[in-house]
Parts: C-alpha cells; structure tokens; sequence
C-alpha cells in the first residue's frame, strides 16, 4: 500500500462480480460485501468484515447499494457530425430504414472541423460515463474517404485504445454505381495507411452496402495489415454477415436480428460472440433479435448502445439492458451479464467486465440494492458512483 491511498467499497448489498469462482452461477454474486482496489486493478472481493486493511485505505460505505464491474459498450459509432432527427420522425411516422440515410451523416463529418469531432466524441463519452460505461469502442466509418477514415480514427483513438476502421460502412457518394471501385481503394490504399491507428477492422453486410465477396476482401486485407475482424451482419433481413464473421473468426457479428437455425448453430460451435443492439430496434421500430433463442443455443451474447446519429441515438446501456429484458426475452441476470463481461468477450478482453484480484478497478455503484433494477426501473438514473481504473469520476 505504498503507493499511496487504495480504496476499499464497504456495506455493499449485492456485488456482481461475474466470476463463478467468487460465487453461485455466471454474474459470482456476493452479498453483504465489500471490495478493495487501489493502483488501478481490483486487490481483494469478498464478504463485508474479512477485508484486509491499512492505513492508507479511503473506505467508503455504500449503505446496501449493489456494485457491479463497469459496462463495456463494444459497439458505438460516436466520430460524426449534423443531426438526424428528422430521419427519425420520418421513421416513426411510417418510412421504412434503408442503409441510405448514413450518407447524410458522411457529408457533415466530411465538412466538420478536427475539433468539432473531437467535441462530439467527448460529450457522447461523458454522457455514457454517467450511465457507468467504462470501456467503449469506437468505430470510424463517416469519413469514408482516406484522409478522413483516418482522422476520424485520430479523434476515436484520444479516448479508447478500442478503435475500429469501418471502412466498409457504405459507398461513398462520388463512388456511386462502382462499389467495387470503392472496395478496392479500400483495400490499396484506406486499409495500409489506417491500419497503424486502428485495432479491429469491420463491415456492413448488408443489402444496400457490401456483399459477402466484397466484405471478404475488405476484412482478409484487414486482418493481413494486423487488425482483428468485426461484422455488422443480418439486420435488415437474411444475409450472410453472420456465416461470414464465423468463417473469418471475427471477435464479434452485431445486429443479428435475422437468424436462422444454420446461423444460430454456426455461432454456437464458434468463437463469434452475437451483440446485439437493443437501441436500433428501439429506434427503427423493426424487430428485436431473438436473444432466448441464441443464448439457449449456447450462443455467447454481448449487449451494446449501437451509438449513432441514424438509427440508434443513445449512450445508455441501461437502457439497452431494460430493453434486452424487455423485448428480447432475456432475464435481468443474463442482460447485465452481457452489458459486461459479454461485452468484454466481444473485445477479446479478460481484464474488464469482471471484478476479481488483478482485473481493471472498473466499478460501478447503483442506487438500489440490485443489478435488476436496472431493468425494474427503466428510464431512472440508478448509477451513483463509477470508477474506472480505480479513480472516481
């Protein structure tokens, strides 16, 4: 404890730790609780009174709160500019989504100014802060074209080491008719200059963005220059997103709204996690993936925001957990379960969405005695302290 002050949570009502070495069952819960952190990680997790203790300890009581690791939010589309509200009144008001609506996003994050991505990036990161998201990832893919995929990156990269090079997102306007002309300067020349300021590379397979074939050769060329594939596959209708992010191995296949049995199964024998995006649905009136029949399959499922000014407008994981609950079929346990440790699968990570001696000091406090209240109380404000890396914010 030389290092100086660590921080020990007492009186904590129900801790999540999701080890199922600290207690019963996937979330590890432990009751009446405590939990020591200090130089950034966690030290010790167990029953209120057995905490080791110094003089340099800060103990804090929690008062019955329960306290779970931090969310992981692994898909965020956060680098952009303009506004899409009218898209979503026209929604709500009858007009089905297409994948064409991005483009008005790309127009005005072309024309923004470094500082004014910067600002929107940082001002949607504190937002989801406040609603206890820890890690976040970010993707580019609102540029589209080299210099401004890689600035986008630049910005995404000056808040989280989990920055994503969705080069594939859709064909830029000026490429119009060419995709494949598109793809290719995807591949000679937007992939080896970004690659160096990105970890994961991602695509659109979809109808109205790229085909199987085109996604292929986009995530091979990706994973050549270093970067680990991602997919957004199967949410406006059948597809081959998720049989191809199998194939290739990809960390994650997101949306997965339209599955069938072969899909389904194809996930469950692989190593893909399925993220599913509660908040796109929400706010595209369509219909919810089917999570109960995923997770009885032996699926690994994460829960994420879906964050961007088109389709799914909100930095809320506890919403998105609420929905989960609600629309999805999920219980409360699986949804919390899937908003941290799942997300943390989704980013090849074992050092967050877990709480246990050595993982991140990434910790949230709620004000209610529960994690199911996050799906109880929809729309309240319940989280009451976060800290990540063992530092209050």
């Amino acid at each position: 404890m030389d290092a100086g002050p660590w921080t020990l949570l007492d009186g904590i009502g129900t801790l999540v730790t999701n080890d199922p070495g600290i207690g019963a069952g996937p979330l590890g819960p432990v009751r009446d609780a405590a939990l020591l952190f200090g130089d950034g990680v966690v030290q010790w997790v167990g029953h209120r009174g057995r905490e080791p203790y110094g003089d340099k300890v800060v103990r804090i009581d929690l008062d019955g709160r329960a306290v779970l690791p931090g969310f992981v939010d692994s898909h965020t589309h956060p680098v952009f500019a303009g506004d899409r509200a009218d898209e979503f009144a026209a929604r709500m008001a009858g007009q089905p989504y297409t994948a064409g609506g991005i483009r008005s996003t790309i127009a005005a994050t072309r024309a923004a100014t470094d500082a004014q991505l910067d600002a929107t990036v940082s001002r949607l990161l504190t937002e989801a802060r406040r609603s206890g998201t820890t890690t976040i990832e970010c993707k580019s893919g609102y540029g589209q074209t080299v210099a401004d995929e890689l600035r986008s990156l630049r910005v995404a990269a000056a808040h989280t080491p989990e920055t994503t090079l969705l080069a594939a997102h859709v064909t830029p306007p000026e490429f119009d008719g060419r995709t494949d002309d598109y793809v290719r300067m995807v591949i000679d020349r937007m992939i080896p200059v970004c690659a160096p300021h990105a970890k994961w590379i991602d695509v659109f397979c979809e109808r109205g963005a790229f085909d199987t074939e085109q996604c292929r050769t986009v995530l091979t060329t990706g994973v050549a220059a270093g970067l680990i594939p991602r997919v957004h596959g199967n949410q406006l209708g059948p597809g081959a997103g998720v049989q191809l992010a199998v194939e290739m191995g990809a960390a994650s296949v997101d949306h997965v709204t339209h599955t069938d049995t072969d899909d389904i199964a194809a996930l469950a024998h692989g190593t893909t996690v399925a993220t599913l995006l509660p908040g796109a649905e929400f706010s595209t009136r369509t219909p919810y993936p089917d999570a109960r029949r995923l997770i009885d399959a032996g699926v690994t499922v994460a829960v994420a925001t879906d964050c961007n000014p088109g389709t799914s407008y909100t930095t809320s994981m506890p919403l998105c957990i609420a929905l989960a609950v609600r629309e999805m079929r999920m219980t409360p346990d699986e949804a919390v379960w899937s908003a941290t440790a799942g997300g943390a699968q989704a980013l090849r990570r074992t050092d967050i969405g877990i709480l246990r001696p050595g993982a991140r000091a990434d910790v949230i406090a709620l004000d209610a005695p529960s994690h199911a209240h996050l799906a109880y109380r929809p729309g309240v404000h319940l989280v009451s302290h976060v800290w990540k890396d063992g530092l209050r914010q």
